[in-house]
């Protein structure tokens, strides 16, 4: 299938129904159209919160829910279209064999063997012991249903079909759990997004409810940023950092690289050519001054506006969308809510994943029907100067307007439907749940980096020097690896050897990413601002046997 974007199942809530689709599309981005693809035979059933992510030709469809107005079905159903013979296929796993429980809201992230699975929400059966209606009378048990933000990992992995297989033969699959990954953020958090990039997933916002019974639920939105290794089975906290002061640039007449040298070869040339019409000696051509026609540098296009960066993530919220291109990741939208009313944002930022030098806000689109009044607001500063703590504390009950981001604005259907079913529980007291959590009792450590013999980053050294550093280590490693696959070295060219030595130091460098920007963040903290070795710098920067004497 040629690069496209593919569209499967939506939802969509109107005038307090909510209606689940079955539609597949594919959007082809060169002319931004859409395509709707009819399948033969057996598809998906509608659904919303699913989740999907690819495999060589497959697409991968997992979970979701599906919402009526009596009941919320979390569905655990794995599916697989084929996208060079248009079919689906829901592949039919060993009743022992374990699989990720129903739900929705997930990660659900590609990998080289398959796909893997992270966390994701649900709600679930818990059985509670409700108190005493009456003076002697006896205590009774009935079951709810309780938020659940699940935790746990799975692997799952896709054995392509012999090559001698009958045509439409589907492939081997079978989940795997993985151990719960080591230092997830805390604490576990809803609606939390992520997005692939190079081996490893971002994830960002998410929401933390906290069940008051009756009383409603106490919220709390979060605008972190984390990142999971995959292999490594661990996250880290991304942290945005100011921009490195850079270095003093050369004087104009030690002009370095390849536009300079060639500048200076064109401006002797051009001396000696008028020193030789005018008959002068060559040794004068220096003095002669000549009129140089440099190409005219087109000017950057100016952007429609400015665009600031912060030093701070975007605002708390959950349901944001991610996605990655280029190494720049963007983060569109999201929901925020404060009591009973709910804030659809509607803006964009970027952040650069290799320099991580702050957050850049695109766009941002204010609520056209939200009217704020600058004056009564200073009226109202002045006046809360004047008062005491207790008349402050009253008059947010009296339901001043918060000062919270102003967006688009709707009732908290959310947090609504969980109250309505959080309040069967009444005056009841929890007792002993029917669910069992398997991953509480595992530690939260993972091993940290481990020596695989291959060449490490240094601190504040970027790819394109760590491979200058390296490059010759890369082409042997490339090397040896191509002869394992009996593929000889030599049936490729040495632009390509190099290509794809760069290509592995790439990965190497994003996959030690988190650590080294850790290091890096101590030694600035220190006060050093740059690591040389001895070793690299020769003769002139290592005196004796590579060591200096003060």
């Amino acid at each position: 299938m040629p690069a496209c974007i593919l569209i499967l199942y939506r939802d969509s809530p109107k005038q307090g129904t909510f209606y689940h689709y079955n539609d597949f599309w594919r959007l082809e981005p060169s002319t931004r159209e859409w395509t709707r693809i009819d399948v033969k035979g057996k598809t998906p059933p509608s659904r919303s919160g699913h989740r999907m992510t690819y495999y060589k030709n497959y697409i991968i469809l997992f979970g979701g829910f599906q919402d009526t107005s009596n009941q919320t079905k979390y569905l655990n159903d794995l599916w697989l279209f084929d996208t060079q013979n248009y079919f689906w296929f829901s592949p039919t796993l060993p009743a022992a064999q374990l699989k990720p429980d129903a739900r929705s809201s997930f990660t659900f992230l590609p990998h080289e063997q398959g796909a893997v699975l992270f966390g994701g929400y649900s709600r679930v059966k818990a059985t509670v012991t409700a108190n005493k209606s009456a003076k002697g009378a006896s205590q009774g048990q009935k079951n709810i249903l309780r938020p659940l933000v699940h935790q746990d990992c799975f692997y799952l992995r896709i054995t392509q079909p012999p090559p001698d297989s009958p045509p439409n033969t589907p492939p081997t699959v079978r989940w795997e759990k993985r151990k719960k990954p080591a230092n997830t953020p805390n604490p576990p958090r809803a609606g939390a997004t992520m997005a692939f990039h190079r081996g490893r997933g971002l994830l960002f916002g998410g929401v933390h409810d906290v069940e008051q019974s009756e009383e409603g639920i106490d919220s709390e939105f979060f605008n972190q940023l984390y990142t999971w290794n995959i292999e490594r089975n661990r996250f880290f906290p991304m942290m945005l950092r100011k921009p490195r002061t850079q270095k003093k640039a050369a004087p104009a007449e030690q002009r370095v690289g390849r536009r300079g040298r060639a500048q200076a070869n064109e401006e002797e040339l051009l001396k000696q050519l008028a020193a030789l019409q005018a008959g002068t000696p060559l040794e004068g051509a220096d003095g002669m001054e000549i009129d140089l026609k440099h190409e005219e540098e087109e000017e950057p296009a100016k952007p429609v506006r400015e665009m600031p960066v912060s030093m701070e993530y975007p605002s708390p919220r959950f349901n944001a969308l991610l996605a990655v291109q280029e190494d720049m990741l963007y983060i569109y939208g999201g929901t925020f809510e404060a009591k009973d009313r709910e804030y659809t944002f509607d803006d964009l930022h970027a952040i650069d994943l290799g320099k991580m030098d702050g957050c850049k806000e695109i766009f941002k689109r204010e609520d056209e029907t939200w009217v704020v009044n600058d004056d009564d607001d200073e009226e109202e500063e002045e006046e809360d100067d004047d008062e005491d703590e207790d008349d402050e504390d009253g008059e947010d009950e009296d339901g001043d307007v918060d000062e919270e981001p102003e967006k688009l604005v709707s009732p908290s259907k959310r947090k609504n439907k969980q109250v309505d079913e959080v309040a069967n529980i009444d005056t009841a007291s929890v007792a002993d749940s029917t669910l069992t959590d398997e991953d509480t009792g595992e530690a939260d450590t993972a091993a940290t980096s481990v020596d695989d013999g291959l060449p490490h980053p240094r601190p504040f050294e970027s790819r394109r020097e760590f491979f200058v550093r390296t490059s010759a280590e890369w082409q042997e490693i490339l090397m040896t690896n191509l002869r394992w696959k009996n593929i000889q070295p030599e049936s490729l060219t040495i632009k390509e050897i190099k290509s794809k030595a760069f290509e592995l130091s790439e990965e190497k460098w994003w996959d030690c990413r988190e650590e080294i920007t850790a290091l890096e963040d101590e030694q600035e903290a220190a006060g050093i601002g740059e690591v040389v070795s001895l070793n690299d710098r020769g003769d002139s920067g290592a005196g004796g046997a590579g060591r200096r004497r003060w």
